[in-house]
């Protein structure tokens, strides 16, 4: 009988290869890390020196906030709603039902509201930015645009970064008393709280240091959406290919670093409570 020998044959890369490949990569590594410092730089040296695009910022406010409006609603709303529903099982077993309230202004307040609205962004605006700089690059419009005598940077991306860095801290803020009437919702049906007690009881257990958290996280959040979306389409290539790159990069890239900065601050804030 006559057998197949499926074995693998191929011969291992000779170390000075893989060592070449090891070095190359890294030297990637920190080329990409400098220029996004660097991108980042620019950002700051351009977004506060006149004239100022204050029209663009306002529409780009629009399209950052008022348009992911709907979205934010129903979401912090179920959120809300589906936190409250499967804490209660758990304050029953223990008979403080009671605390419900507190446990998820708690919850809402200090992670839940500033992440939500932080990854639903990133997803929706982040790829918009990222899709929409890069399609602008393939096509050299940004190109055109330096060869008329515009300044392309401070349009497209100053504008972007700072409308996102605005808009995502007062999203998140109403995300989080979308998600209190979520709440609320469920404790009154069930145990018939009223919306003054149920309120009184949400604001007892916060301080000044929740909110302040809570806000430095939507303002970090906020950059980091707008950075990572226009650096992602500012230097993209490769034509379409390069689009679809940039829009998946920037909503990667931007929920990876949301996750990170959650947990530096998070940890940052407990030192203060």
């Amino acid at each position: 009988m006559n057998t197949t020998d499926t074995t693998d044959t191929t011969p291992p890369l000779p170390v000075h290869k893989r060592g070449s490949r090891l070095k190359k990569r890294t030297t990637d590594f920190f080329v990409s890390l400098f220029n996004i410092n660097k991108f980042i730089f620019r950002f700051f040296r351009e977004a506060f020196v006149p004239p100022f695009e204050f029209k663009e910022i306002i529409r780009q406010c629009y399209e950052t906030g008022v348009r992911s409006f709907t979205l934010i609603s129903l979401t912090g709303f179920i959120v809300g709603l589906i936190f409250t529903k499967q804490s209660r099982p758990s304050l029953e077993v223990f008979g403080a039902v009671s605390w419900l309230p507190s446990l998820v202004s708690i919850a809402i307040m200090r992670a839940l509201a500033p992440l939500v609205t932080a990854l639903i962004a990133a997803g929706k605006v982040g790829s918009s930015i990222g899709a929409e700089l890069g399609s602008m690059r393939v096509t050299e419009q940004i190109d055109a645009m330096e060869v008329s005598g515009t300044k392309p940077f401070k349009f497209l991306v100053c504008t972007r970064v700072i409308a996102t860095t605005l808009t995502i801290p007062i999203l998140a803020t109403y995300t989080a008393f979308i998600g209190l009437l979520g709440g609320y919702v469920n404790v009154a049906v069930n145990e018939g709280t009223s919306y003054r007690t149920f309120m009184q009881q949400v604001f007892d257990p916060l301080s000044f240091v929740d909110f302040s958290a809570s806000l430095i996280k939507s303002i970090v959040f906020g950059f980091t959406i707008g950075i990572v979306g226009c650096y992602q389409g500012y230097n993209s290539s490769k034509g379409t290919e390069g689009v679809g790159k940039a829009a998946n990069g920037a909503v990667v890239t931007a929920m990876f670093l949301i996750f990170i900065e959650e947990i530096v601050i998070v940890q940052i804030a407990s030192w203060f409570r």
